[in-house]
């Protein structure tokens, strides 16, 4: 039996509009400190998004959750905030802002592994 790691995991939202604090899960975002583990998994129904907000630019949308991932794994494409440490980028990643895309509060839990389990909560959380 593996040994289980304390992990925290955010759901990414798109809020199409940030004072009616409407929104879609889109998205997770976990990390494990033990397994060096931070990753976001996320997916763009057009058809969902459009039907809730039909203002809403995709394209934008879909960028900004790229750069989501770039900063997930620490690359040049990810900017400065890319080239922080995991632990950091996780709680940036995290920190409650008003925009279009938001995470929700962090959660934590334990587990064997942490690809597993992000592929849980997305399918739980988003899908």
């Amino acid at each position: 039996m593996h040994a289980k790691h304390l992990f925290d995991y955010a759901v990414i939202r798109v809020v199409p509009r940030v004072e009616r604090e409407e929104f879609i899960n889109v998205g997770v975002i976990l990390f494990c400190k033990v397994e060096k583990f931070l990753k976001v998994k996320y997916v763009l129904n057009e058809n969902r998004l459009f039907a809730f907000a039909p203002e809403l630019d995709l394209n934008t949308v879909e960028e900004n959750l790229n750069a989501l991932e770039q900063i997930c794994m620490g690359t040049k494409a990810g900017g400065a905030i890319g080239e922080l440490d995991i632990v950091s980028r996780f709680r940036w990643l995290t920190a409650t802002r008003s925009t279009v895309i938001q995470a929700s509060k962090v959660h934590p839990g334990y587990t064997g592994n942490a690809a597993e389990t992000l592929d849980k909560l997305y399918s739980e959380m988003v899908l």
